[in-house]
């Protein structure tokens, strides 16, 4: 049986309009997720359009809208990139704002057949966001870019465009 076809590292030019909405609850940390992730889908040679909301909450409904009208004028995304930031406090909003954001992104990319990288941090602390934020520690900016656009890839080759 012949070894599978796996990509490793590297990015590979992937042409495509790019919805990014991004929470802006935490500044600086906002600020890292979104030079990773664009830097990302600039080496792919992808267009993007940013947009910010408040928090991670306001990311599905502004994705959904946002999707709708740019169908209505037949410029349609390819593909989209939620990024926040999401630190557990002492009360029980930390799950409420994870899982509802989670779980309607993952209804919005399977109903639309719409690839995306969900790229919310939810973390413990302050500490374990800025090192998943950080470009250069684990940058889950670029991650969820990736994520988004290896779904295209995947879109595109199985004829579904």
């Amino acid at each position: 049986m012949a070894e599978p076809k796996r990509r490793v590292g590297g990015v590979e030019q992937t042409p495509a309009r790019v919805l990014l909405v991004e929470a802006r609850f935490y500044d600086a940390l906002a600020d890292e997720l979104l030079k990773g992730a664009l830097r990302r889908i600039e080496a792919a040679g992808a267009h993007c359009d940013v947009v910010s909301v408040p928090g991670a909450l306001e990311i599905p409904a502004t994705i959904a809208i946002l999707v709708q009208a740019a169908s209505a004028r037949h410029q349609p995304y390819d593909a989209v990139v939620a990024l926040g930031t999401v630190i557990r406090g002492e009360t029980t909003h930390y799950e409420i704002v994870t899982e509802q954001s989670a779980r309607a992104l993952m209804d919005l990319s399977v109903s639309l057949r719409l690839p995306l990288g969900n790229g919310i941090l939810t973390v413990e602390n302050e500490a374990q966001a800025i090192a998943r934020a950080s470009v250069d520690h684990m940058d889950k900016g670029g991650d969820a870019a990736e994520a988004a656009l290896a779904v295209l890839r995947i879109k595109r080759a199985a004829g579904c465009v």
